[in-house]
């Protein structure tokens, strides 16, 4: 047999007396070999076969292969490896995730004692994972009975290292399984039956049966189907968690934990497996393919991102959804409620305008005037709410949710119809909106511009502000841009708002507000109750409002500090800018081909302050409903033949009859 001198350079290299470090060095060489240059799954299940056969034909070579082997074992926990590899190392998302930052940022040293270390420094790419588990029935046998090794410690002679380690794995494992059940933050929010049931109290002795079973070889069937029961048990007393959440608000650290111990209990199934039933290994290697693949997932921050907020983003999606009903219309009353609210909000924006270029004539540094407008912008915000008036491009990100929600059943009669309906209805309403509050916001801004210069006799702002608006509001600049940015911080706002809306009520702030002693003598028993009842009803849209406007007023100076020169376009400010430029520059200004560069770039901003906002919020929305893209392709089929058939639908609803 030809040897490939690599191969034989590497085996004369073995010192089975070398220290703990160089044998994890030579292991590491070895894995690299194997691995090849990671283009052939066959080509490296060949070089293992080799490897075994170069063996078989050199039998000193094989004993020092055995001593190596044996004296590798002997300072390294291989349990930690069954057990904890692939989880998280720390109880808490915010913990694991500055962990993960740390292994990111930070080199890893093959001086380990802890064989997880060990692993991931071994087998780091999915190519590890795919000839692991290609290796042949024949070919794990051979590895077998290589390596196999006789355990240092245990109840039984006789049994191997491996099978040892596996039952110490399964031990480990049980007792996180137990930990995670009986810790405060899961155990209080089980639903009263698994409550009672209490299946992690009999956990380890269920263990302890299934181990005393297997050494004894007596009842084994029994006690292993016990066992499992009980696993499956715990599986579902942690599941009715989710139900508790889905009322009373998701947090993400303890769905961090919930996952945990659903993972844990499919680990502990797996090293069962690999111990009652592998004579052959195939098991063992699945594991060991199993292990290198989640092994990537432990180092990926997005992973651990992704995994456990993604139940936070359908709860935000959902709360939503729920604010987004109320600014659907369909049919002509209520499509005539919204241009009254959008006229209403278009009033108030005149007044926000006139207030910002208050600000500005303040002269303040580029923070504070940043900070101040933003002020301004939320107060306004505020306020349009709480007079029940609506502001167009504050919709999109809102109104999504609410139309992802009804994908939830793709397979219902008419559900593709049913959504094209919605979306119709939603567009008409928003472009409702728009005119409502630009067709307002400029006539009421001009009259505000002319009754200043009746008062004090000077216009509001200065013809060379009013010059400055006309050439910043312009279809020949970046305006364009700026107004898909300002789309980015409209839906920033709604994650915000949705955020905040679980987070008041995972902590049950309404009822504090309204049953706490110290808060209801201070307030009284009904002043406490009308507390509670109006911000449990209105944080979502207080914490929008508020975020959107310092997002506003604060983002382009924080922007201008760092030297990007990003500004932001609001269609209603835009306009009511441009007519407080208009009042104050007179007649002549109609004639200026600015003016109508900026007419004519309103509608691009409107257009994509609400496109943008909206879709990035329909995207979240989808995801969070696992709507699969071959859905996704028949709705926008069904879309386009909606438009094609009916679009001025779009524009206006139909006249009841």
């Amino acid at each position: 047999m030809v040897m490939t001198p690599d191969l034989s350079v590497l085996l004369d290299r073995l010192d089975p007396e070398a220290d703990r470090v160089h044998r994890h060095l030579w292991l590491m060489a070895l894995v690299r070999w194997i691995r090849g240059d990671a283009m052939s799954v066959t080509a490296a299940v060949a070089r293992v076969d080799l490897l075994l056969d170069v063996l078989h034909a050199r039998p000193e070579q094989t004993k020092r292969v055995q001593v190596w082997w044996h004296r590798l074992l002997d300072t390294l926990d291989g349990s930690t490896l069954l057990s904890d590899y692939g989880f998280a190392s720390r109880s808490a998302f915010v913990s694991e995730l500055v962990d993960r930052l740390h292994n990111k940022l930070l080199p890893a040293s093959p001086e380990t004692g802890d064989a997880g270390e060990l692993f991931a420094q071994l087998l780091r790419t999915e190519f590890d994972a795919q000839w692991l588990g290609a290796l042949s029935t024949q070919t794990l046998e051979r590895m077998g009975k290589l390596l196999w090794a006789p355990a240092l410690a245990g109840p039984t002679p006789g049994i191997s290292h491996w099978q040892y380690t596996l039952m110490e794995a399964i031990t480990f494992c049980t007792s996180q399984v137990r930990a995670i059940g009986f810790s405060p933050e899961v155990r209080l929010r089980m639903s009263t039956p698994a409550q009672d049931a209490s299946p992690f109290h009999t956990l380890a002795s269920n263990w302890d049966a299934v181990r005393d079973a297997w050494l004894a070889d007596k009842g084994l069937a029994e006690a292993v189907q016990h066992f499992k029961a009980q696993l499956d048990a715990c599986r579902q007393a942690a599941a009715s968690v989710y139900t508790h959440l889905d009322a009373h608000g998701i947090s993400v650290d303890l769905v961090f934990r919930l996952r945990q111990l659903r993972q844990r209990v499919l680990r502990i199934r797996a090293l069962m497996d690999c111990l009652l039933q592998d004579p052959g290994y195939p098991y063992t290697a699945r594991l060991l393919a199993h292990l290198a693949l989640v092994g990537q997932e432990q180092r990926s921050i997005r992973a651990l991102i992704n995994a456990n907020s993604s139940l936070l983003a359908a709860k935000v999606a959902e709360r939503n959804s729920e604010t987004g009903e109320h600014y659907i219309t369909r049919n002509w009353t209520e499509y005539k409620a919204m241009l009254r609210q959008s006229a209403g909000g278009g009033c108030v924006m005149a007044f926000t305008t006139a207030l910002k270029f208050g600000v500005m004539a303040l002269g303040l540094s580029a923070f504070w005037y940043g900070f101040w407008a933003g002020v301004v912008y939320a107060a306004s915000f505020v306020l349009i709410q709480l007079l029940h008036y609506t502001v167009a491009t504050k919709q999109p990100a809102m109104t999504a949710p609410a139309m992802a929600a009804k994908l939830k059943d793709m397979s219902a009669p008419h559900a593709v119809e049913s959504f094209v309906d919605e979306l119709t209805h939603l567009v008409r309403s928003q472009v409702a909106a728009v005119l409502g509050n630009v067709v307002l916001v400029f006539p009421v801004a001009v009259a505000l511009s002319i009754a200043w210069s009746l008062i004090f006799g000077s216009t509001l702002i200065t013809p060379a502000t009013a010059d400055y608006v006309l050439h910043s509001i312009t279809l020949l600049g970046p305006s364009v841009l700026f107004a898909a940015f300002t789309g980015v911080l409209l839906f920033s706002s709604s994650i915000l708002a949705g955020w905040v809306e679980n987070w008041f009520v995972l902590h049950r702030l309404d009822s504090a507000l309204r049953y706490n002693p110290a808060i209801t003598s201070w307030l009284g028993d009904a002043r406490a109750d009308r507390w509670a009842f109006f911000l449990r009803n209105n944080i979502s849209g207080l914490a929008a409002n508020i975020s959107l406007g310092l997002m506003l007023g604060l983002v382009p100076s924080i922007f201008g500090f760092l030297g990007v020169g990003l500004d932001v376009r609001h269609v209603t400010l835009s306009a009511g800018q441009l007519g407080m430029a208009c009042a104050a520059l007179g007649w002549n200004v109609v004639s200026a081909p600015a003016l109508w560069w900026a007419v004519a770039c309103l509608p691009f901003i409107g257009a994509l302050n609400v496109l943008v906002s909206f879709g990035l919020a329909f995207r979240v929305a989808l995801r969070a409903h696992n709507v699969t893209e071959v859905e996704r392709s028949t709705l926008y089929q069904a879309i386009r033949k909606r438009l094609r058939h009916e679009p001025l639908r779009f524009f206006w609803p139909a006249r009841e009859t």
